[in-house]
């Protein structure tokens, strides 16, 4: 009876322990995506593409729930269904309080940096005058992400991710010109899935780096892959000293 009471003391004591230095959830706001891909070839490089990967990542963000994830995309009707509510044509049982939208700490900006893609085509069968053929892809992308801090305007943190699927597709090949990341057939091909992967990874670094979730042990896995990423790269580069 007196180790049970010890022990559920000792819950009671970390539980208001961890309460008390938990500490608000860090307020973010997410930014479009830009395209640094030169000849913008892989898909046809819009501000839909720009508001999809946007999405994504919001989606994806709040969906770890270490952050708060603030709407800035939509902050126009936001700010219009205020405006109606102060024009003294809405219930007052159902105003909206003014003054309450925050202000986010961190913005968070992407840029897709790299993109690769191989196409090889497999054996064609044919039978009764059709013919079928398999096409192989691969697919590698790279987003190069920037943590901005709203105070100063500083960025407080840089980290390049970067995803890689391959998959095989019977028929005519798979075709990206217009490319809609929010389709459904588009999350099925390499493409949507290396993207998908690649905005997962920046929502899990974001977790592990801003809301400091299991940090800093899951900082030396993101620390190591890095490294590996850039031992990588330097060696796909001649330099002639």
């Amino acid at each position: 009876m007196r180790k049970r009471f010890v022990l559920l003391t000792l819950v009671i004591f970390f539980s208001i322990v961890m309460l008390t230095y938990a500490g608000e959830k860090p307020r973010i706001g997410v930014l479009r995506f830009t395209n640094t891909v030169a000849g913008n070839s892989f898909w046809a490089w819009n501000p839909k593409v720009a508001t999809d990967l946007q999405d994504m990542l919001i989606s994806e963000l709040a969906s770890t729930h270490a952050f708060q994830v603030l709407e800035r995309k939509e902050i126009g009707a936001i700010l219009t269904e205020q405006d109606l509510s102060a024009s003294g044509k809405v219930s007052k049982s159902t105003l909206v309080k003014m003054g309450k939208i925050k202000g986010a700490q961190y913005l968070i900006a992407g840029t897709v940096s790299a993109f690769e893609m191989s196409q090889s085509t497999g054996g064609r069968i044919r039978f009764k005058g059709i013919s079928l053929g398999g096409r192989k892809t691969k697919v590698y992308i790279a987003i190069d992400i920037k943590v901005i801090d709203t105070e100063t305007g500083e960025i407080i943190d840089t980290r390049t991710i970067e995803a890689k699927a391959k998959g095989t597709k019977i028929g005519a090949g798979l075709s990206l010109r217009n490319f809609d990341i929010g389709g459904t057939e588009a999350k099925k091909t390499p493409v949507g899935k290396a993207i998908r992967a690649c905005i997962i990874y920046i929502s899990e670094y974001l977790k592990c780096s801003l809301a400091k979730v299991h940090y800093p042990r899951c900082m030396k896995k993101w620390d190591k892959m890095e490294k590996k990423r850039r031992e990588k790269t330097k060696g796909s580069i001649d330099l002639d000293i």
